[in-house]
């Protein structure tokens, strides 16, 4: 899915743990591919509202879920910093798509994290 929403063309997903020797690459790399696929998914079919917007929200927070055992078998995880970097670029989505009334929390209500 290609995205056009010019901010987020322009952002770099999980910025912070980029570089991080704590966190694989490999690992931060699918991280950023489900904030993509999150955003394609977005503009391909426009949330009518919070609710549908937290639908998607909480099928890509169970995508990191699923990950989160494999940085377990690569000695690392998603701890507390990597939880902000995770929630702050959900949150980001969220604005960049118009809900500026998002709740961070309950964007990422479905998380194990």
């Amino acid at each position: 899915m290609r995205i056009t929403n010019p901010q987020v063309v322009g952002h770099t997903f999980l910025d912070g743990m980029l570089g991080d020797g704590y966190y694989p690459d490999h690992l931060v790399a699918k991280g950023q591919g489900i904030l993509r696929r999150l955003c394609g998914r977005i503009e391909a079919d426009p949330p009518a509202d919070l609710p549908a917007l937290y639908a998607l929200t909480h099928a890509a927070t169970e995508s990191f879920n699923d990950l989160q055992d494999e940085f377990f078998d690569a000695d690392s995880e998603i701890e507390t910093v990597a939880r902000d970097h995770i929630a702050s670029d959900f949150y980001f989505v969220a604005e960049s798509y118009g809900f500026k009334d998002a709740d961070i929390e309950e964007l990422v209500a479905t998380r194990d994290w």
